[in-house]
């Protein structure tokens, strides 16, 4: 195909030698798979500045460090300039979160450098080839589901230990590869000590991969792994290894069960509802 005008530059300095296809666009980027040298990997293009909303990202910018008095000035006046820093703020963030992540061990994919804006990663594809399917659009059985559960579990404490929370974690931005669940999409990465709502944020996070899972393992629906993780990093005791068990004393004055329950449930019918959208725009196709 035609390479697009924000993969022309890294044609011209010979990153990549090809633009194979698109392969899926979304509000914040559009990603391609492309072809460098004889590897096949995938481009992502951030959306243009005036084509996205910073409305929707006030929570998650919290707690950024950003480079510079003057940037952090011009951001939090919302000037021209400081529009600009903080759109390449976004962009930097996923970067710098995958390069860091996978030195900690979480299965992100594996970045190949960040040339005139645009990301190039790794290409996560299925047992034959082809690109690899989201969680929420594969069957798994109840053991399959468990396992899955188990190895998202760890690299959400993974990803906290070295102090961040996906923010947007669902079977949605979760990719099955042959070696099982890879986590994708990481721009809004929220700092778990210098965002208010960190807990909040990571409670999220898992009781969406837990409504989902459920779906396969039942049981896995009566469990707290995203507040005994929490637990365990307020107390400086979370280790990249530590057993967890699922189990967590809440303290019932200070919380509503019924209500987290309810919002767990909430998380799994929204869930539920995209995939019977997806599938009715895939006849409609």
């Amino acid at each position: 195909m035609k390479a697009p005008d924000g993969l022309q530059p890294l044609i011209d300095d010979g990153v990549i030698d090809q633009v194979m296809r698109p392969l899926k666009s979304g509000k914040e980027a559009s990603v391609y798979v492309v072809r460098s040298g004889d590897d096949v990997r995938c481009a992502k293009v951030y959306k243009d500045l005036g084509q996205r909303s910073f409305q929707q990202r006030v929570q998650y910018q919290e707690g950024r460090k950003v480079r510079g008095s003057r940037d952090a000035r011009a951001i939090a006046k919302a000037s021209k300039y400081g529009r600009k820093q903080q759109e390449t703020a976004w962009k930097n963030t996923e970067v710098e979160a995958l390069y860091q992540l996978r030195d900690a061990g979480v299965r992100v994919p594996k970045p190949h450098g960040y040339h005139h804006g645009v990301l190039v990663m790794e290409l996560v594809v299925d047992a034959d080839g082809h690109s690899a399917p989201r969680l929420g659009e594969v069957e798994l059985s109840p053991g399959q589901a468990r396992g899955f559960h188990r190895f998202l579990v760890r690299q959400v404490v993974k990803m906290l230990c070295v102090g961040l929370i996906h923010g947007d974690l669902s079977e949605y931005n979760v990719l099955v590869a042959p070696d099982g669940p890879v986590i994708i999409d990481l721009p809004q990465v929220v700092s778990a000590a210098g965002n208010n709502a960190a807990r909040t944020m990571l409670l999220r996070d898992v009781n969406n991969l837990t409504a989902s899972l459920g779906r396969w393992a039942p049981e896995l629906l009566d469990t707290w792994y995203g507040e005994e993780m929490w637990a365990l990093y307020e107390a400086g005791r979370l280790r990249p290894d530590s057993e967890l068990t699922g189990v967590f004393a809440h303290d019932d004055s200070n919380i509503d069960l019924d209500a987290v329950r309810h919002a767990i449930n909430d998380a799994r019918e929204e869930a539920l509802i995209r995939q019977q959208g997806r599938e009715a725009a895939a006849s409609a196709d």
